[in-house]
Parts: structure tokens; C-alpha cells; sequence
């Protein structure tokens, strides 16, 4: 019997920003730690081979004139500032395009009934990168090249995307924006960086701006009366996640109030429809979270609810 696949690599260990910066490699560490620390790395697949994404493959999401830049102004030494909160070291694109290529290894074995269903616990994060830009932590936008991989070499016609980071997914909507194959639902603190996502969307964007302090039980609700008629309506082959987990409210990069037990709660509803309506195919990949123990525990319990454990 297939079991949930947990995807990583070494690689994504070594882009390092700054002892400072939130999006550190600890962050991984402390989801490595907890998984193992209790036992729930027994009841899964666990992989450390997240294979490097191929140009061809990060050419579906971005152009190619983008991706060719970040090859170029990789330094040899030192930090490369692409933006304030952005920056390349020598190491970035060894761990940029393990990120990306999780997402491939992940839709692979899921579409092949090797794994029921995935989480990549993968850094640097994706979902602000956009087509023409890294910006926001992200360099490639892990899921968008995933998604493109299912729908242009196998052929899958309808897609959904689920965005709880509680900075929205400009990047995810900038690629997919207009794409009818293509449905993002996304929640997310508002106003926040990004500064966007609250105005006109288009057809197969479902955005839910909330504001500061907003609790599960708001949540919940959302997930419930707007998002499952959604996706029943857009009936989608296969769903894919951006996992963040700085919604949490322990977690300072924002203000919003869920707990580990709201992110086990979505989770389990959406292995639940994706089990219901397609054949459980499911990828979920790690955006954002930056509080460490609280990652930690959301993480777990993210994953326990994929494992139905």
C-alpha cells in the first residue's frame, strides 16, 4: 500500500541569507527533528533524494531569460541582494533548484500510485517568486513548475492550488493568472507583503483577503462555505499545496490567530476531497513558517493529517 512520500535534500540546507534572517536552514532541521523525534518517520516514505529541476522544466514557469539571469549573477562569494529581503549566496541555486525539482519528484510518484500523497519539505520557498522575478525569500516558484509538469507532460487538464501562507501567493497568481486549467484559492492576512491580492482577480483566482487576529474558527468557515464549492465546480485531477505556516499565532511575521490544530484541520479536509474526487492525488510543499517550534508543530501536524495518522 502507498504511503505519504516526505521529500527533502541536503542541498536545501545550504542557502543561508544571514544568522538573522527568518528563512533559515533551521527551518528544516526543526521539521526533521519533530518528525523523527516522534516516530512518525516509521509510517512514512522518507526521501532525501529531491532530484535538481531541469531548465526545461523551470522554463514552463518562468521565462527564460529570468532563469538564464540567476545562473549569471550567482557570486562566487558573499550575499547577492535581489531585493531587501532577498539575497543569493554560491550555495542558493544548489538548494533553488532542489526546491523546484521536489515538486516533479512528488507529482511522479503520486501520478504513478508510488505515494498516496506528498509534503516537500524544501527551502528556499517559491510562492512570490513570479515569471519574470525572485522576490519574497523565493527564487523559483516550486509549485508552479510542479503544476506546469503535470499539466504539460502528462497531461492532466484541471488543476487546484491551495495557498494558506499568510503572505499571498503573488508569484503562484502572476504565472497562473487567467489560466483556466489553473484554480488558486489562497487566504491570507491583508493588508501584508505582498500589498496585493485584494482587488479584482481573475476568474480562477478565489482570493480571501482577512484581517489581523483572525482565528480558525473564521477559517474553517471559509474553507467550508466558499472553497469546497469551488473546487467541487472546477472538479480538479489533481490539488496541490503552498504550505506556510506563519499564519500560526505564535508566529511574528504576521498577525493572524490559528493553531496547530486549525492547519491539521485543513489538511485533513483536503486529503479528504483529494481522496473523494481525485484519486487522493495530492502535493504540498513548504512555503512559508518562521517561528521555529511552532513550525515545527504545524509541520507535524500537517503531515499526520496527509498520513491519516
Amino acid at each position: 500500500m502507498s504511503r505519504t512520500v516526505f521529500i527533502t535534500h541536503p542541498d536545501c540546507w545550504l542557502h543561508n541569507m544571514g544568522a538573522q534572517h527568518p528563512e533559515s536552514p533551521e527551518r528544516l532541521s526543526e521539521i526533521l527533528d519533530r518528525i523523527r523525534g516522534e516516530g512518525l518517520d516509521g509510517f512514512l516514505d522518507m526521501r532525501e533524494d529531491a532530484p535538481t529541476a531541469t531548465l526545461e522544466q523551470l522554463y514552463r514557469a518562468h521565462s527564460p531569460a529570468y532563469v538564464d539571469e540567476l545562473f549569471e549573477i550567482a557570486p562566487e562569494t558573499g550575499l547577492r541582494h535581489l531585493d531587501p529581503d532577498t539575497a543569493m549566496t554560491r550555495h542558493t541555486l544548489r538548494a533553488a533548484l532542489r526546491a523546484a525539482g521536489s515538486g516533479i519528484l512528488a507529482s511522479e510518484l503520486v501520478l504513478a500510485g508510488r505515494a498516496h500523497n506528498a509534503f516537500c519539505a524544501v527551502r528556499p520557498p517559491g510562492h512570490h517568486a513570479e515569471r519574470l522575478r525572485a522576490m519574497g525569500f523565493c527564487f523559483f516558484n516550486n509549485v508552479a513548475v510542479a503544476i506546469r509538469h503535470v499539466l504539460e507532460v502528462h497531461g492532466l487538464e484541471r488543476v487546484s492550488v491551495i495557498d494558506f501562507d499568510v503572505h499571498h501567493g503573488n508569484g503562484t497568481e502572476n504565472i497562473f493568472f487567467a489560466d483556466p486549467r489553473v484554480q488558486m484559492l489562497s487566504f491570507f492576512q491583508h493588508p501584508l507583503y505582498p500589498y496585493c491580492g485584494a482587488g479584482h482577480a481573475s476568474g480562477n483566482m478565489l482570493n480571501s483577503p482577512l484581517p489581523a487576529g483572525t482565528r480558525g474558527d473564521v477559517v474553517r468557515d471559509l474553507l467550508t462555505e466558499r472553497w469546497l464549492p469551488a473546487l467541487a465546480q472546477h472538479a480538479p485531477q489533481m490539488i496541490f499545496i503552498s504550505a506556510g505556516f506563519d499564519a500560526h499565532y505564535e508566529d511574528d511575521m504576521a498577525s493572524m490567530g490559528l493553531l496547530d490544530g486549525d492547519f491539521a484541520w485543513i489538511s485533513r479536509m483536503l486529503r479528504a476531497w483529494a481522496d473523494q474526487h481525485c484519486e487522493g492525488r495530492l502535493v504540498s510543499m513548504l512555503e512559508g513558517g518562521y517561528v521555529l517550534p511552532a513550525l515545527g508543530r504545524s509541520v507535524l501536524a500537517h503531515v499526520r493529517a496527509l498520513a491519516d495518522i
